[in-house]
């Protein structure tokens, strides 16, 4: 199997995989990490259309634009086409090079405002939305979606030719309903659907957790590229994976010891460096989670690294887990308490 290149207004991505944007989850640390492993394209988390609240510490982060990597894309969220017009045209102002428009975010909190995915449930304001966006701004605009609002209002064709009318310049579909949220299983019909109606490319997205899996949903539905979330979650090195899956001459990608070690301090250390050291220890407690489910004998390392509050030791105790460290727990925790009690000592 061989796709095409995947192309967006000028951009051609040097892979056809790419990374879902995911609030908490894809700040710029993890897209550095996803890039250097192959994915073909990043987008910033996604932000609110409403740049009065800009400046909160959480949307100046999902702002730090990726500035050396082209294409830079934002995701923006709302249900006012004026207000996301000027958001738009204030991203492109700050670098970016893609405007990402959600409509497949299934959040209560985002639907309660009639963002993200409650859009499907009107069609006439997708396409205010969007032709105001692509008008606004003068590089591609893209769109996530789901398959519909519930299992028996399934639109995303019907969005699909609104969106190819408008301008957009490429379609991601998330293979569930809003109503689905992430349960049960991805349907990839309706993808194959909407790209046999549409002529811009379709990028499918939605239970893609293995290379077996993604073949299976390329196949299937004959997406132009496949668009990454959970699943790289813990294993950035996934999109490495797929590129090599699709392409018999490509090197050995088999992961060794050494470099998942130094993948997992490389993105501790950004993190603490990105945050500061309080919100980076919290913000990396989810990411050495997702890690340690693909590593061996990792519960005891697991249930420390996410209880420390110091920089210092989520990196100690990564290190010293990759050392072979075969020390039993009662004997961990006893040099734990030992630690704190210098510490307390120290203090008076």
């Amino acid at each position: 199997m061989s796709l095409k290149p995947l192309k967006i207004g000028p951009y051609i991505l040097p892979s056809p995989f790419v990374l879902a944007p995911m609030a908490g989850v894809t700040d710029a640390p993890f897209r550095r990490i996803c890039r250097a492993y192959g994915a073909g394209m990043t987008t910033s988390e996604m932000t609110t259309a409403d740049t009065s609240l800009w400046q909160t510490p959480k949307s100046r982060h999902r702002l730090d634009l990726d500035l050396d990597a082209e294409p830079v894309a934002v995701q923006i969220a709302g249900s006012e086409p004026d207000q996301l017009a000027i958001a738009a045209q204030a991203c492109v102002d700050r670098g970016a090079q893609i405007i990402d428009i959600n409509m497949g975010c299934p959040a209560k909190k985002v639907c309660r405002k009639l963002a993200g995915s409650a859009l499907l449930q009107d069609e006439k304001l997708v396409a205010d939305i969007l032709a105001a966006v692509v008008a606004a701004v003068d590089v591609p605009v893209t769109l996530k979606i789901r398959t519909g609002w519930d299992r028996e209002h399934r639109n995303a064709v019907r969005i699909g030719k609104i969106a190819e009318d408008a301008g957009v310049q490429s379609l991601a579909i998330h293979g569930r309903t809003r109503e689905d949220r992430y349960k049960g299983a991805a349907e990839y019909e309706t993808i194959a659907r909407v790209k046999e109606s549409v002529g811009i490319p379709v990028i499918a997205n939605g239970d893609i957790t293995t290379v077996e899996k993604s073949l299976e949903v390329l196949r299937l539905t004959k997406a132009d590229g496949l668009m990454i979330g959970r699943g790289a979650q813990g294993r950035p090195w996934v999109f490495r994976e797929l590129a090599a899956a699709l392409d018999p001459t490509a090197e050995n990608t088999q992961l060794e010891k050494n470099e998942l070690r130094d993948i997992m301090l490389g993105h501790l250390d950004d993190l603490h460096r990105f945050y500061g050291e309080t919100t980076g220890v919290r913000v990396a407690r989810k990411h050495l989670t997702w890690y340690c489910e693909n590593l061996e004998n990792a519960e005891d390392f697991r249930h420390q690294v996410v209880r420390v509050d110091s920089a210092s030791e989520q990196l100690r105790l990564t290190k010293q887990y990759f050392l072979g460290n075969n020390r039993s727990g009662t004997e961990t925790e006893q040099e734990e308490r030992h630690r704190v009690q210098d510490q307390q000592k120290a203090a008076l």
